[in-house]
């Protein structure tokens, strides 16, 4: 297992908590990136509309897709949504919250804790990843 992740990224250096914490953020950052999803099929017969000034100030803010996510760090993203396969729900939830930069207060009011448990379950959550990144003998969650 940690030969396929280093033959994925292309590096042979053992994984460390902070390169898991990054590629978790970056993961975060490229689907944040995505366009979003609709359903195939479905097309406007209307015409578009073009609206004046000042309509499009009064409608609400659209999110902007500035630049799409190479095919890299699409791979990448995929990847690193695999890893949390190996965490129970509870620690994917707060990994993801963590990685898409919501603050300690915020996660430890939403798991009911203090920051500092909602920490320690944080860093117990990567610690989970990046031993079984680096070959550790973890069960399998399968």
């Amino acid at each position: 297992m940690a030969r396929e992740a280093s033959a994925m990224t292309g590096s042979t250096d053992a994984w460390t908590l902070d390169s898991v914490a990054a590629r978790f953020e970056e993961a975060a950052r490229t689907g944040r990136t995505l366009p979003p999803v609709r359903v195939q099929g479905y097309f406007r017969v209307w015409p578009h509309i073009v609206r004046e000034q000042w309509e499009r100030l009064a409608a609400d803010e659209q999110p902007r897709h500035y630049y799409p996510p190479s095919p890299a760090a699409i791979d990448r993203m995929l990847e690193t949504m695999r890893w949390v396969q190996w965490l129970d729900v509870d620690h994917r939830h707060l990994v993801w919250m963590r990685a898409q930069g919501d603050e300690w207060q915020y996660i430890a009011k939403r798991y009911a804790c203090c920051i500092k448990t909602a920490q320690r379950r944080w860093q117990r959550a990567m610690q989970t990843v990046v031993s079984r990144l680096n070959g550790g003998d973890l069960a399998s969650r399968e």
